[in-house]
């Protein structure tokens, strides 16, 4: 990667589409809130906790993912997590964010609902304000529980519906596939909330057929084994269904061996309206930046892939259509500062 591609990709205005706000728990941050809420840590040190961050697939990885949300307590724990997040967002140049919350990590530990959204609505309502960041929030189900669960979530969630911007479906994979949440799913679409699936991660290609056509989802998340459906492969480069794809979370969980590996420039190659995002960047080694210039790098992304890229996550995006226009044409505008 040359310089002038580090500095591209720092100037460039950026887009995070796939972000758990819970996987941005620092160690640091873990170990002050269980001693702010008096919760034991079954680590000694911060040091003892990344030395934990070594995940054999996606299920090693939850199990450390949840224990660590149990130092998430009150209210203000959500707002301080959160905002970290936004702050280290605007020293990346991301101007707008689209963010997962996973409630059921939360309230079946008996924490309510409502702490939960208002911390983290409070976080994204300043950054807004202070910042400059936009934002979405998505409220995410956990595939791993049962389809009822999640409609008592979404039944916790009708007051606060006015602050939650759509519904996505994440944890577990294998063994749980989108049809079995289809009734939640379509009462969601019934309250007219847009709807995302993670699919095509550990799970097979026809997961995320079955996103499309059984939770009528707008947007895939990862989606890195599409690759093996030629037939779906074309049907997504033709309708421009995003896939929010998070190349260091694929290494660290063993989807992809290496970065070098990654399928993401052959994404490019079909068509396919892939973006870069982070995931779970605590845990995953990289925030945004991070993945924009170890990918570059690992794979060799020539300037224009690298502008598409951008451009990619500006239009996958659900920034209205002139907020669109305005930022595409600043990705542009930037990039031809920097010819190759």
């Amino acid at each position: 990667m040359t310089t002038r591609h580090q500095a591209l990709i720092a100037a460039l205005p950026k887009v995070e589409l796939h972000l758990h706000i819970e996987g941005s728990l620092e160690p640091e941050m873990m170990f002050e809130l269980a001693r702010r809420n008096g919760v034991t840590l079954p680590y000694a040190s911060v040091d003892d906790i990344r030395a934990a961050y070594r995940f054999e697939n996606l299920q090693s990885f939850l199990d450390l993912y949840y224990a660590g949300a149990g130092v998430l307590i009150e209210e203000r724990d959500f707002y301080d997590l959160t905002w970290a997040y936004l702050r280290r967002a605007q020293t990346d140049n991301i101007v707008h964010c689209e963010i997962f919350f996973d409630p059921q990590t939360h309230t079946g530990r008996g924490i309510p609902f409502a702490t939960v959204y208002r911390g983290i609505r409070r976080a994204l309502d300043q950054a807004k304000a202070e910042l400059g960041i936009s934002s979405k929030l998505i409220l995410s189900f956990l595939r791993h529980l049962s389809e009822e669960d999640g409609l008592q979530t979404l039944e916790a969630a009708r007051p606060f519906l006015a602050g939650i911007d759509g519904v996505g479906l994440d944890s577990s994979e294998r063994g749980n596939p989108p049809a079995k949440f289809a009734r939640l799913f379509a009462e969601c679409k019934t309250l007219g909330l847009p709807r995302v699936a993670h699919a095509g991660e550990e799970g097979p290609a026809d997961y995320i057929r079955e996103a499309l056509d059984v939770l009528d989802v707008c947007r895939i998340d990862h989606g890195v084994r599409i690759l093996e459906d030629s037939e779906l492969v074309a049907r997504l480069a033709r309708s421009r269904t995003p896939l929010t794809v998070c190349p260091y979370s694929n290494v660290r969980l063993k989807v992809c061996d290496t970065l070098e590996q990654h399928p993401l420039r052959e994404l490019l190659a079909a068509g396919l309206c892939a973006t870069i995002n982070s995931d779970d960047p605590a845990y995953f080694g990289g925030y945004l930046q991070e993945n924009w210039l170890g990918t570059t790098h690992a794979l060799k992304l020539e300037r224009t892939e690298i502008v598409q890229l951008a451009i990619n996550a500006f239009e996958a995006s659900w920034l209205d259509a002139a907020d669109k226009a305005m930022h595409i044409a600043a990705c542009r505008r930037i990039a031809a500062t920097f010819p190759d």
